[in-house]
């Protein structure tokens, strides 16, 4: 179990951005992490894998403190050192066993070319092997399907359900609905810095229909007074 508890953080000791917040996520599990720009999401993240030290708050994982030796953690933008090339950054995680080959085969990334000549979507599919090969039980991917094509994201999906199956917890967030409610078991709903609810796979359902009937709702006044 990951269980998060009263997380508070404010980027200027008065806003705060996540608001004692309260979550627990089952293991061996794809949950998404869906709300609106603003609510969160990414600093969240960010604190689960230790880059924001929290106001108060914990985050436990097997009643132990959650860290980075727990966490695979992919942002929505990865950072590459300039000029070297994809294999030289994937020599970084070298882990004994790893099936380079087999992998690339998936992604058909020029390994041996200069990262800063690849395009949006080889960057994400390379840092996703990073991700791979590190093997940690919690995989946390931030927008991770931005800038992959249609092909590679049906690629992405089947890993992560298999990565599941294999007995991983995995993390996800996005700003389409629909990728989260194919691919997870639960979807947390988070507004304002706090989870307002949690929905299991059998509510998706109707979970998007007040979702989505809540916001045209809120917006359908003003849209009514500009189109007229």
């Amino acid at each position: 179990m990951i269980s998060i508890s009263g997380l508070t953080i404010s980027y200027d000791g008065k806003t705060n951005v996540i608001d004692g917040l309260n979550l627990d996520l089952t293991e061996r599990s794809v949950h998404g992490i869906v709300g609106l720009n603003g609510a969160g999401k990414t600093t969240l993240l960010n604190a689960l894998f230790g880059l924001i030290k929290p106001d108060s708050g914990e985050c436990e994982f097997h009643t132990e403190h959650l860290s980075k030796k727990h966490i695979s953690f992919l942002p929505t933008e990865n950072y590459f050192f300039p000029n070297i090339t994809g294999n030289e950054y994937l020599a970084l995680f070298k882990k004994e066993g790893f099936d380079l080959h087999g992998w690339n085969g998936l992604f058909d990334l020029p390994l041996d070319r200069i990262i800063d000549d690849y395009s949006t979507g080889m960057k994400k599919k390379l840092a996703l092997i990073s991700m791979l090969m590190m093997d940690k039980p919690i995989l946390i991917l931030d927008e991770p399907f931005n800038g992959l094509d249609i092909e590679t994201g049906r690629i992405l999906r089947s890993i992560i359900l298999r990565l599941q199956e294999k007995g991983k917890t995995i993390i996800v967030t996005s700003h389409i609905l629909e990728t989260l409610t194919n691919m997870c078991h639960h979807i947390h709903y988070l507004e304002k810095g706090q989870i307002r609810f949690s929905k299991n796979k059998d509510e998706f359902g109707s979970f998007e229909a007040e979702l989505f009937e809540k916001l045209e709702a809120q917006n359908r006044d003003a849209i009514d007074s500009l189109i007229s």
